[in-house]
Formats: structure tokens, C-alpha cells, sequence
């Protein structure tokens, strides 16, 4: 079974507010040190009422500060939104603090609507530069050298691990060209997985950061002590891209009797496309969808979504997740 690890939105749900979603995501990185998570990553996204994760490296920091071993990160950065230069002052900063333990996703979508992007001064022309200012950051976190007249203080030489994440073969063909471990979107984009993973795995360079190519692949999976609650619960992540869909940003809903009343047949079809690498259900039935995926991709490190409305019942979630996946008992 390949590592797990876990995806945070900082989502807020109805009834709750956004401080309590920052806190609760800390919580919940103490609870996967715990279970043994390997790693805890952090989502840009903005203009998103239900998600607190915009100030992405703010939000690193504070779950970083309350937790000791598990590797917390940007999964990821929309580096196009941002100077590489700030990003390494940022997650430079972030590194000295918590040594051994930051990791920076990049992705080179907005993450965010068009009215947004505006909002963000974003260049339309900075996605075509993605390759470009993932290897102005990389030097940027490197050793500074002799003469060198700009630093990135503190950054330079914390080299902190970079990632290339993404849902296109563009991604896989720039993480392999670099020898950087790529991250593939397969929780909610999950359409060119198996062809992404193949050009990345055959067109991979060594490089200084990896000797070999190294997959993450996300995975949306909610567990509880049956199949029939879990699907029950997995209604509220159902009705948040149905939401989507019909441009409505409400906060996460608490799960309902009948999704089928709730959505039509067309944001069903929508939904069940984006969805389709999910697994639901008990400890057999997560245990057994882990391993059919795992076989599917041969992903060294699967990166897990568990969008669930209570609090504790989410923290079983994970615990279930790990269980079912060491084979123990849950």
C-alpha cells in the first residue's frame, strides 16, 4: 500500500465559522501525525466562502506551529499568481522555521474564477511562463552564489522540495523534463490520469532533488463503519459540486437522506466525472478501493480527500483510512 498523506481546504461549514475551519485543519494535522500521515498539504484556492486556504503559506505556518514530525506544504502554490521571488522569501521563511519538514507544490492554474484572477493582477501571459519561474524559484532556493546581488532571505539554500502537481499531460511532461515528483489531480480531474502518469514515467530525468520517478496521486475517500454511512456522509461532498455547478458558493452542507433530490441528472453526471476516483464506504470497502487504485496508478503516495461535515466524524474518517490501509482492524 502506497503512503498517505492528506489534502486540507480549511473548509467552513454551515453553522461554523472561519477561525473554527483554520483550527480545526491544525487539529486534524495532529490527529494524521498521530495515525502517521506522511505529509499534510495546504490548497490556494480563492473567492471560495467555504474554503480558508488563500493565504496559503499563513496557513502552513500555523498548522506547522501546532504539529512536530508530519510534513505540512503547499499542495500547491498557483505559482502564476505570485513572483518566484516572494514564494521562496515565503516558504524560505517557512523552512527555517520547521527544518526538514516543508514541502512546495506548485500548479500553474488560478484557482480561482476569471473575476478573481482580475483581482489578483494576474498576467494572462504567466502560465506560459510556469517552466520558467519554477526554475527562477529553484534557484532562488538554492545556495546563494559568489557576487550574487539578490538573495532570497531567508530561502537561499534551504532547497526546499519542490513538486510539480496538475491534471494534463503539460504538468507530467515539465515534472519529468525537471526530475521533480509529480502530483497528479485525480480527486476532482481525474480524465488524462493514466496518460499523464505514463508520459511522466517515461520521459523522467535524474536530477539532484530525485533519482527516480515518484508519483502522488489524490484520492477523494470517506470512511466510516459502513458502506451505508459512508455514503450517507459523502453526500455533502456531493452537494458542494453540485453547488459548483450551479455557481452558488455555499458553506459545506450537512449530509442528506436523498442526493437524488437534491441535484439533477445533468450535475449528477458532471459530478460522478469528477469524482469517478472515489471510494466510499467501510473498512473492507476502503481497503479494497485503496489497493484497486494503487494497483491502477502505482502511485508511491496517495494524496487523501475526506470531505466530511462533522468535525469528529471526519477525524474517524482518517483513522478508518489509515487502518483499513495498514490491514488493522478499524
Amino acid at each position: 500500500m502506497p503512503r498517505l498523506s492528506i489534502l486540507e481546504l480549511g473548509r467552513v461549514r454551515q453553522g461554523g465559522d472561519r477561525r473554527t475551519a483554520l483550527d480545526e485543519a491544525r487539529e486534524l494535522a495532529r490527529h494524521a501525525e498521530r495515525l502517521g500521515y506522511e505529509r499534510f498539504w495546504i490548497a490556494e484556492h480563492h473567492n471560495m466562502p467555504a474554503v480558508t486556504t488563500a493565504a496559503t503559506s499563513l496557513v502552513i505556518a500555523h498548522v506547522a506551529a501546532g504539529t512536530s514530525t508530519i510534513r505540512v506544504g503547499a499542495g500547491g502554490i498557483m505559482l502564476p499568481n505570485h513572483a518566484p521571488y516572494i514564494i521562496a522569501e515565503q516558504f524560505g521563511t517557512l523552512a527555517t522555521l520547521f527544518p526538514g519538514r516543508i514541502d512546495l507544490g506548485l500548479g500553474r492554474a488560478p484557482g480561482t474564477d476569471q473575476t478573481t484572477v482580475r483581482a489578483l493582477r494576474r498576467d494572462p501571459a504567466s502560465p506560459d511562463r510556469f517552466p520558467q519561474d519554477v526554475l527562477e524559484l529553484q534557484a532562488w532556493l538554492a545556495p546563494a552564489k559568489p557576487g550574487q546581488r539578490v538573495e532570497a532571505v531567508p530561502g537561499s539554500g534551504t532547497e526546499v522540495p519542490l513538486w510539480i502537481l496538475g491534471s494534463s499531460l503539460f504538468g507530467a511532461q515539465l515534472a519529468a523534463e525537471l526530475g521533480l515528483p509529480y502530483g497528479f489531480a485525480s480527486h476532482f480531474a481525474p480524465q488524462m490520469l493514466d496518460q499523464a502518469l505514463a508520459v511522466y514515467r517515461s520521459r523522467f530525468k535524474p536530477s539532484a532533488q530525485l533519482d527516480r520517478p515518484y508519483v502522488l496521486a489524490g484520492i477523494n475517500v470517506i470512511a466510516a463503519p459502513t458502506d451505508e454511512e459512508a455514503r450517507f456522509l459523502a453526500t455533502s461532498q456531493q452537494m458542494s459540486f453540485a453547488d459548483m455547478f450551479r455557481g452558488q458558493r455555499n458553506l459545506t452542507q450537512p449530509p442528506i437522506d436523498d442526493i437524488e433530490r437534491y441535484w439533477s441528472p445533468a450535475e449528477k453526471a458532471q459530478a460522478s466525472q469528477m469524482l469517478a476516483c472515489s471510494v466510499v464506504g467501510g473498512p473492507g470497502t476502503v481497503r479494497a478501493g485503496l489497493q484497486a487504485f494503487a494497483e491502477r496508478t502505482g502511485a508511491d503516495e496517495l494524496m487523501v480527500v475526506s470531505d466530511v461535515f462533522d468535525f469528529a466524524l471526519r477525524r474517524r474518517s482518517f483513522a478508518l483510512i489509515a487502518e483499513a490501509a495498514a490491514g488493522t482492524p478499524g
